[in-house]
């Protein structure tokens, strides 16, 4: 399913170019894909074809420890007062310490981040020279050319592959199930966490310049993935 509003983690990628990409990024070559479902839920219908260009996305969801030294720099709230990071939330695996630091809960520092609202992701990858991927990338390094029904391939899903059938709450440390993997080496992209995406929950067809991707603040984002 496409649509999921919980406030989850994100993974975030930069296009390839003059850029030099970091040694935790995986290259994604640019091409063509069908895109959607006919056989699911009504939002992913119809099937059409996208093509993206060539993106480098990274490796792994954004980890407690990673959110934890950005929110150490420049808190969990906007200049505007925009929440960034849902501190109060119990399932939140941030704490604020009395004198201000921002510290993971003791074993939670490799897990996926989650409670991060659309604005923080989208300001955590500005802050890196980076930025979301669209829903359309996020599907297509997933699936791939070849329309993938797993990130793995078409083999149906097993405890080696993703973290999946837990109680709420009992996530996995990123990069944990390297068999998940896709062929180009992502991780994490069934199972454990959703996935926040730059896009807005528009109908389909997909289409990058019909102002789903305009960056000012729309509440109702896409988000991707499986969970726990």
């Amino acid at each position: 399913m496409r649509k999921f509003l919980l406030i989850l983690s994100f993974s975030f990628l930069v296009f390839a170019g003059p850029v030099l990409a970091a040694a935790d990024m995986v290259l994604i070559p640019g091409g063509s894909f069908a895109m959607g479902s006919s056989d699911r839920v009504p939002d992913e219908r119809p099937v059409h074809k996208v093509s993206v260009k060539t993106f480098y996305l990274d490796r792994t969801e954004v980890t407690n420890l990673q959110m934890a030294a950005y929110l150490n720099k420049h808190g969990h709230a906007g200049p505007k007062g925009e929440r960034f990071f849902d501190l109060g939330d119990s399932d939140a695996r941030i704490k604020r310490l009395k004198s201000g630091e921002y510290i993971p809960f003791p074993g939670h520092e490799k897990m996926p981040v989650v409670e991060v609202s659309w604005l923080g992701a989208r300001d955590y990858c500005a802050r890196l020279g980076k930025r979301l991927p669209t829903e359309a990338e996020w599907e297509f390094a997933a699936r791939g050319r070849e329309g993938r029904l797993y990130p793995w391939g078409n083999h149906k899903p097993e405890r080696t592959r993703a973290h999946y059938g837990h109680e709420w709450g009992d996530f996995a440390e990123v990069g944990s199930h390297p068999r998940g993997a896709t062929p180009e080496g992502v991780l994490g992209l069934a199972g454990n966490v959703h996935e926040w995406t730059s896009s807005t929950s528009d109908n389909y067809p997909y289409r990058a310049d019909d102002g789903r991707e305009t960056q000012d603040f729309v509440p109702d984002r896409v988000t991707r993935g499986g969970s726990h």
